[in-house]
This record gives structure tokens, C-alpha cells and sequence, in this order.
């Protein structure tokens, strides 16, 4: 964790590495009598503003799972809608971004996006490369089963006899991403469904009834004081 000088937020130190599991965009459009995809954009916009809160708390790394290897399995519409907001992220949210020094990463099973989408999520970690600002890793595809295996994987087709953690690490997507200090899922599920199992068992999980297009920066600090309170023993 690192230590927050007053900046009137109401807390004191601020975790290095926050994983958020967005969820409850659909439920949110139904509640608000909105389209499924209107939903969406919701969700969209207030990823973008999170980071800004993300940023004011001075948190290094934010982790967001944006489409999992299930969320394929949604209808053609839907997906269609998904991947026109990921290309919008990808161009005119990387270029705002980035005149505000913040890194973008990607993680997850690149290879079913389309060849574009594979093109831009490459371009944008390589014009972020060099900002020294807070670290947006934007999980695409993903599920923490099919980390761990692509990792295995890429150990046997290496010949390796036998691995450490530390060397296993360093063979997953997210190898150059801290373990998040903190989880937070928004919608009132209380499961990860997939998100970093590997990295999250010493995670301080918080869960939200709110949805995620509705998820208010009162709230966010909330969990920040909260987080601050607890005393992170790591097995000790």
C-alpha cells in the first residue's frame, strides 16, 4: 500500500493494485427501462471515470474485466455492440489516456479477436509504454482458467521438467501485473467467476449491490477506507 498525504478523501493509504469485476450493466439498462446495449455504454463511461478516482487516490494499477471467455457465448448483437466499444476504447480513450500518462495493458485470449482489434490492442501497450502514470490493464477474453493453462502449456512446449511459482508467474498474461491488493465486484453477486484466481488469494474482496454503471465515487472511497482498516496478515 502506499500512503495518501490529505487530499480530503477520507483515507489514508491507497492499495497498489485494485481489480474491479464490472458487472450489472444489463440489469441496470432493465431497472432504467434503457436497451440492453445502452447498458453497455453506460458501463463504458463509467470505466473511464473510475480511473480518474483511481488515479486522484494515487492507485498504481487497476485491473477491469471486461469480457470473459464466456461472455462469447452471448448473443451476435450483443458481442457485435462489445467489440465496437472496445475499438472505441482502444483508439480515442488510449490517445486521451495517454496525454494523461496513464498505461494501457491487455490480457486475455487475443488470438479470437478479429486481426483489427489484435492490431490495436498492441499498438495501444506500445504508444502507453513509456508513461509513468497509473496502469489500466483491460482484461479481454479472459478467465483465469485459460491463464493458468496457456501458461502450463507454454512450460511444456518449453521443455520444462519443473517449475517454481515465481518462474510460473512469469509465463502468464498478466506477469508483469501486481497480485490486487483489493477486489471489487458491483451488481450483488459474490463470486470472481474466473477473474486472476491465481493472483487473488490474499485479495480483500468487497461486493456491491449497486450496479456498475451506477457505482458512485462515494462509494469507491468507501471501499478505500475500508480496505485501509483491515489488517493484512498474508498467512502470517
Amino acid at each position: 500500500m502506499s500512503e495518501i498525504k490529505d487530499k480530503g478523501l477520507g483515507i489514508t493509504h491507497a492499495p497498489q493494485c485494485v481489480g474491479i469485476i464490472m458487472d450489472g450493466n444489463r440489469r441496470f439498462a432493465k431497472a432504467q427501462g434503457l436497451p440492453t446495449l445502452e447498458g453497455h455504454r453506460r458501463g463504458y463511461e463509467k470505466m473511464r471515470e473510475v480511473m480518474n478516482w483511481a488515479k486522484e487516490a494515487g492507485i498504481s494499477f487497476v485491473v477491469v474485466y471486461a469480457f470473459s471467455t464466456e461472455n462469447w457465448n452471448r448473443t451476435e448483437k450483443e458481442v457485435s455492440y462489445l467489440m465496437g466499444l472496445f475499438k472505441l476504447f482502444l483508439t480515442k480513450e488510449v490517445r486521451d489516456m495517454r496525454k494523461e500518462g496513464v498505461r494501457v495493458r491487455c490480457i486475455g485470449e487475443r488470438g479470437r479477436f478479429s486481426a483489427e482489434l489484435r492490431e490495436l490492442m498492441e499498438r495501444a501497450e506500445q504508444d502507453t509504454a513509456s508513461e509513468t502514470g497509473p496502469t489500466l490493464v483491460v482484461a479481454l477474453s479472459y478467465g483465469g482458467r485459460a491463464e493458468i493453462l496457456a501458461a502450463a502449456n507454454a512450460a511444456l512446449a518449453a521443455g520444462e521438467k519443473q517449475l517454481t511459482e515465481r518462474h510460473f508467474r512469469e509465463l502468464m498474461w498478466s506477469h508483469d501485473i501486481p497480485d490486487p491488493d483489493l477486489i471489487i465486484r458491483t451488481g450483488g453477486e459474490m463470486r470472481l467467476s474466473g477473474f486472476l484466481p491465481w493472483q487473488s488469494v490474499y485479495s480483500e474482496l468487497f461486493f456491491t449491490k449497486t450496479y456498475w454503471p451506477a457505482f458512485p465515487k462515494e462509494e469507491f472511497l468507501a471501499i478505500l477506507a475500508e480496505f485501509g482498516k483491515r489488517e493484512r496478515r498474508m498467512g502470517k
